[in-house]
């Protein structure tokens, strides 16, 4: 099946793609990960409800002789993947006790002695059980770094037609599984209070199906095979062996072939791992390819970058989208963020502002009037809670992420993103956005207009006037200006359709700034250049 271009459906390492990077480019030799595969079926899985039914369904089919893997930052054994159930804990179990080989990779806290950070991760792979089923913490990351990939995968030794892959920035985590008209998971997590006691929260997955699936599982591999040991902290090391943890991972079995092509769509993953001594076999100098991946696509932007944010802190990555700014004075940038942190306070909140406020300063300062920032809320006028990474450039390259737009992802931690590119081109007007003959590609116009029917309070199919870039700005200034003006006069009146807000920057004090810049640079959002 051709490529994305008319080139192989695979990724072979050949130079001059223009918006993939080929093998060089990727900046590590290293891994055995192709460039890209071909030939994927993509389905973008929006708000945890939708995650977690496809995770349910994916694991309820797995048995005798089919492996299950994932790896996750943040997770709750009893999180529902379903209303009645079953949980997290449950359902991985119960695919082990079918036969399926079931191993996890998830991030261990350093912190955990001290009880800064829960010990959910811990409970999780406690409460994995059967045959052939094994979580291990892995805390094989760079000093105050973590494993910040999102992914799980399953595959059939005698149906791959039915192997699939997840992958974005969802957690099996409490909060998780909101729906479209957010009113909050019944099994809830810690907030700010202004989110209320039943917090909403907004994402955004990447099923995959095809070839790319195996890549999926490439990522997991590498990670797992990994010889270096799971912690080199000494006081971790009784507690583990009286509760039976793993300290190192066992073998794991041949790896299948790739499935049969079943879609239009190329995918790339996009990975950052920190430079870690002892070092990555499989990134040995580490990877920034999710920098490289951005900075690559947005060279080709002319017209429209998309952008759903959870952390937008770093003036150097808020510089890859400033360039593009700069150099095309018909680019728009519209982008959403949370209103407010997750977790804020007189101590956590000013940091975690302070880098959101410098890098909208840089994005401002090269594109001015057309750098649109929004967040939501609501139909009660609580905020939604802003956690999916998403970005889409001229409808053309889109990514579904798990690393957010900071230095930290994408240099420190790890992380995995998919960035996709489908072969089938979407022909309504403007059939050829950016006017570089790429066109308006499927996947990637979808998704950006099935999230802003969401957020427009839109039906399936009203979304004729969002095709447009110039409409698309039109459209969400609107709205957010017509919900703006009904709350600045006392909700009088019926509430207008859409949940966007003009997002509203932090005004910190001076003696915020003082406390809150070294700990926004040397902790909050560390990482090289």
């Amino acid at each position: 099946m051709p490529g994305p271009t008319g080139r192989p459906a695979s990724g072979d390492g050949g130079a001059g793609h223009p918006w993939l990077l080929d093998r060089g480019e990727r900046g590590n030799g290293a891994t055995v990960l192709p460039a890209w595969s071909g030939g994927n079926l993509v389905r973008p899985l929006v708000d945890g409800v939708a995650y977690f039914r496809g995770v349910a369904a994916a694991l309820e089919g797995a048995g005798e002789g089919d492996v299950v893997f994932f790896a996750d930052w943040q997770g709750d054994p009893d999180e529902l993947l379903t209303g009645d159930g079953p949980t997290i804990a449950q359902a991985l179990s119960a695919a082990a006790r079918r036969g399926a080989l079931v191993k996890g990779l998830v991030w261990r806290s350093p912190w955990d002695v001290l009880k800064v950070l829960p010990e959910r991760n811990r409970y999780l792979a406690q409460h994995v059980e059967g045959p052939g089923a094994e979580v291990v913490l892995d805390q094989r990351v760079r000093t105050l770094g973590s494993h910040h990939q999102k992914f799980l995968v399953v595959r059939h030794a005698a149906r791959p037609a039915d192997d699939v892959a997840f992958v974005g920035s969802l957690d099996f985590g409490h909060s998780r599984r909101d729906d479209a008209r957010h009113r909050g998971d019944a099994q809830t997590m810690a907030f700010g209070r202004r989110y209320g006691e039943r917090p909403s929260w907004h994402d955004v997955s990447a099923e995959v199906r095809g070839p790319a699936v195996r890549d999926v599982e490439t990522v997991f591999r590498e990670r797992w095979e990994d010889r270096a040991p799971l912690s080199l902290l000494p006081w971790q090391l009784v507690p583990d062996l009286a509760r039976r943890l793993l300290r190192r991972p066992p073998g794991l079995p041949a790896q299948l072939p790739a499935p049969d092509p079943a879609g239009s769509c190329a995918v790339q993953l996009l990975r950052t791992y920190p430079h870690r001594h002892p070092r990555y076999p499989f990134a040995p100098h580490g990877e920034r390819s999710t920098a490289r991946g951005h900075a690559k696509a947005l060279r080709r932007a002319r017209r429209l970058v998309y952008v759903e944010e959870q952390f937008l802190w770093s003036e150097q990555v808020a510089e890859t989208f400033a360039g593009p700014l700069r150099e095309n004075p018909d680019l728009h940038l519209v982008v959403l963020l949370p209103r407010e942190p997750k977790r804020g306070g007189p101590l956590a909140g000013p940091p975690l502002l302070l880098g959101q406020v410098r890098a909208l300063r840089v994005l401002r300062a090269a594109g001015g009037g057309r750098v649109h920032v929004f967040d939501l809320e609501n139909h009660v006028g609580e905020p939604v809670y802003v956690h999916s990474k998403v970005t889409v450039v001229d409808d053309v390259w889109a990514c579904v992420r798990s690393d957010n737009l900071n230095r930290r992802s994408w240099t420190h931690d790890s992380e995995l993103s998919a960035a996709v590119l489908d072969a089938e081109r979407d022909l309504r007007e403007p059939a050829d956005p950016a006017g570089l003959g790429d066109g308006a590609r499927r996947f990637a116009r979808d998704l950006r207009l099935r999230l802003l029917r969401e957020h427009l309070d839109r039906a399936e199919g009203d979304d004729a006037d969002l095709l447009g870039p110039d409409d698309v700005v039109a459209a969400l200034e609107r709205s957010a200006a017509a919900l703006d003006a009904w709350h600045d006069t006392g909700r009088r009146g019926p509430r207008p359709a859409g949940r966007v807000r003009v997002h509203r920057d932090p005004v910190l004090r001076w003696w915020q700034r003082a406390f809150a810049a070294p700990l926004y640079r040397h902790v909050l959002d560390q990482g090289e250049r």
